[in-house]
């Protein structure tokens, strides 16, 4: 089965980065909506929409954006533990119908205990990602479901449960899921329709993907069904030494803002992404030719921290050898965030396509 190659961009809610501190309003309306229209100029096909213990809240900041961009999509990280998923179909399925059919969800069930506290969450690892199984199989059902119906499960119990609004994509809106524990990979093998991890090395990401197909398979789902989302910060310039030039700028100016750094969400103990991310640093700063694990290390691996410095052609290449192993779509983000996403856009989102295609697999057009 072959998925459409896909670009996936982030927005935030106002200026920042590990190289960035944040400034302006915690809410920057005007900045949301240029960054949205950037990378819908751009070429992306969605945008992500980040959730934060203490951020704003992420559908609202995706629907402004969407009021301004027309076509591209969005991935709004949610999760589960904090509305009922009842109210959250209905919200989700909402924001589909207003957008003409551009929503995902990105299930996050938490890999840090101390950030889900802050929001009253007080589950340990398993049981959330437990948790996350019960809600979307629930947010599911209450998408495709033509009547009501009674729940009584582990987590959620309600009488007469229904989603009288019901998302323009059908049969329901796709549901991103992530996690490399061993529960994770299990429960994304049931419900996931995209798995998505942070960039690994080729021989981790090789052993990622077999084990979610396996997983999928165990589920009695088709295994080529199931499509895979990886995420890195490329560093690009005209040539190979200045794009490592630049690298090492980056590096260093985290080291200085370290005390302040934000975006990095910290370290995340619980998080098996986190811990693999770590690996690969531990075997050195660079892996695979161009996979930049420094700044994973600087900041404790807490999210999307793995780079690949080059040239366009040169990342692009590397995008290509991951393609090869099956991961289809691509979320790529900048330490420079917005002007990152214009340079992607014009210089590797088509030498990426290229690449691709040179090895024999055209992916489909953009949505």
């Amino acid at each position: 089965m072959t998925h459409p190659l896909t670009f996936i961009g982030m927005i935030a809610h106002r200026p920042q980065s590990e190289i960035h501190p944040p400034r302006g309003p915690v809410v920057d309306a005007d900045y949301i909506q240029r960054f949205a229209l950037a990378h819908e100029a751009a070429g992306f096909d969605r945008i992500l929409v980040a959730w934060g213990s203490t951020s704003p809240d992420a559908l609202l900041v995706a629907q402004h954006a969407a009021a301004a961009a027309k076509r591209i999509g969005f991935m709004v990280a949610h999760r589960p533990g904090f509305i009922a998923p009842t109210l959250a179909a209905r919200q989700f399925a909402t924001f589909d119908q207003l957008t003409a059919g551009r929503a995902a969800i990105h299930v996050i069930s938490g890999g840090s205990s101390t950030e889900q506290r802050k929001d009253g969450d007080y589950l340990d690892h398993t049981e959330r990602y437990a948790r996350s199984e019960e809600y979307v199989t629930l947010l599911k059902r209450l998408w495709t479901s033509d009547k009501p119906f009674d729940h009584e499960g582990r987590h959620y119990r309600f009488e007469g449960g229904f989603a009288e609004v019901k998302p323009l994509q059908q049969p329901h809106i796709p549901v991103f899921f992530g996690g490399s524990s061993d529960i994770a990979i299990e429960i994304a093998g049931r419900i996931a329709d995209v798995y998505a991890f942070w960039g690994e090395t080729l021989d981790q990401a090789r052993e990622t993907v077999a084990r979610v197909r396996a997983s999928v398979a165990k589920a009695g789902r088709d295994p080529q069904a199931i499509r895979f989302s990886m995420s890195f910060r490329p560093v690009l310039a005209a040539t190979e030494a200045d794009a490592w030039a630049r690298a090492n700028r980056i590096i260093e100016r985290i080291r200085s803002l370290r005390a302040d750094a934000v975006g990095s969400g910290g370290p995340k103990p619980e998080s098996i992404g986190s811990r693999r991310l770590l690996e690969a640093a531990a075997a050195g700063p660079v892996r695979d030719k161009r996979l930049w694990t420094e700044v994973a290390a600087a900041v404790g691996a807490g999210a999307n921290t793995t780079a690949l410095v080059g040239t366009p052609e040169q990342v692009a290449e590397s995008l290509a050898d991951y393609h090869a192993l099956g991961i289809d779509t691509f979320l790529i983000r900048g330490f420079d965030p917005l002007e990152d996403a214009v340079q992607f856009g014009a210089e590797l989102l088509p030498a990426t396509r290229a690449a691709i295609a040179a090895r024999g697999t055209v992916p489909a057009a953009a949505e």
